[in-house]
């Protein structure tokens, strides 16, 4: 059946400004890192991605690299964009990145103009779009000049193939670094992309400050910690979950002293009436320089209730400190 939008999709979720840019982003977005590439029913995906824009998440966020295999996302989403959503091309804000390893050679991944520019064109084919609204540096590149890799981000913008630019995993100190250096180039970063959880803080130490300094906005992915922050790994690790698969996480994260804290942070949502997802996603949102949370999803229900969380009543003082000793860096992890 032919897709027609929900009429009310803009009446049921916030949208706040990217720092001090005038592009706007739904509190939550839906990122295709995983679960968009070819292991997926094609229609699993259209139903996901019809149900977000439904609900007014009007960004969608990309890398040349997901899949699986390796481009496969892109191209997935560009049949479900021209299928479905070509009429609301001007609605949406479609994001994609180049950094990390894509092809062969000495060209096929970090921050040369090289590399960035020839991705770019191939993320545009693949998604059969003109430009995108964002275009990322997926991560900083030790062995080429930064001006280089800020030049090229210039040059997409210039050229009309990317309406903004941004930059994900960078440092404080890279981040200032990039900014400043773009901004001599006639570019303006308006956003950041950094990894933030409940289990993985680090960008409370500088990142969140250099994001204010500069009037970058955020967008934070793993906002559950690939599913650390859900309910999904409480009782030992399901079939068919990441952790049995080894997909980024494996059985060895799920140790005593996760599940101790995990468990400890599911009564709170319990005793506040939500799931621990959403308890997760708001915590994340709480600060003002965090933009909008990246979220994934491998099917509706899932959907639903991660974005159901900006529905659920406001964290107070008194709930953020019986969160406080339990949302601790570092756990679950191997690194």
């Amino acid at each position: 059946m032919s897709y027609v939008a929900s009429p009310d999709r803009y009446g049921h979720i916030e949208y706040a400004r990217c720092g001090s840019s005038g592009l706007k982003l739904p509190r939550i977005s839906l990122g295709l890192w995983n679960n968009f590439g070819d292991d997926r029913s094609i229609e699993t995906q259209r139903a996901i991605i019809r149900r977000a824009f439904d609900r007014g998440v009007t960004h969608i966020d990309l890398a040349n690299n997901y899949g699986p295999p390796a481009g496969s996302a892109e191209i997935n989403f560009g049949r479900i964009l021209r299928e479905d959503l070509a009429q609301h091309r001007d609605e949406l804000v479609i994001s994609t990145k180049a950094g990390y390893y894509m092809w062969e050679g000495p060209y096929g991944e970090w921050g040369s103009r090289k590399y960035m520019l020839s991705s770019l064109d191939q993320s545009l084919t693949r998604m059969q779009l003109d430009y995108v609204d964002i275009f990322y540096s997926h991560r900083p590149d030790p062995e080429t000049p930064i001006d280089e890799t800020m030049g090229a981000l210039a040059s997409a913008v210039q050229s009309g193939k990317a309406l903004y630019a941004g930059i994900s995993n960078y440092s404080a100190e890279q981040t200032r670094e990039a900014y400043d250096v773009a901004l001599e180039l006639g570019l303006r970063l308006v956003i950041h992309q950094p990894r933030y959880n409940m289990f993985d803080r680090w960008v409370e130490d500088g990142l969140l400050d250099a994001l204010s300094d500069t009037g970058m906005g955020s967008i934070v992915f793993s906002p559950l910690a690939q599913g650390l922050l859900t309910n999904r790994y409480l009782n030992g690790v399901p079939e068919g979950s990441r952790a049995a698969e080894g997909r980024w996480i494996t059985p060895d994260h799920i140790d005593d002293t996760y599940l101790e804290r995990a468990r400890a942070l599911q009564q709170i949502a319990t005793d506040r009436g939500q799931s621990l997802a959403q308890l997760a996603l708001q915590w994340v949102l709480r600060h003002p320089q965090v933009t909008s949370a990246l979220i994934g999803a491998s099917s509706v229900a899932q959907l639903d209730d991660n974005l159901d969380a900006l529905s659920c009543g406001p964290l107070d003082d008194e709930t953020l400190a019986l969160i406080e000793p339990h949302a601790v860096h570092g756990t679950g992890s191997r690194r």
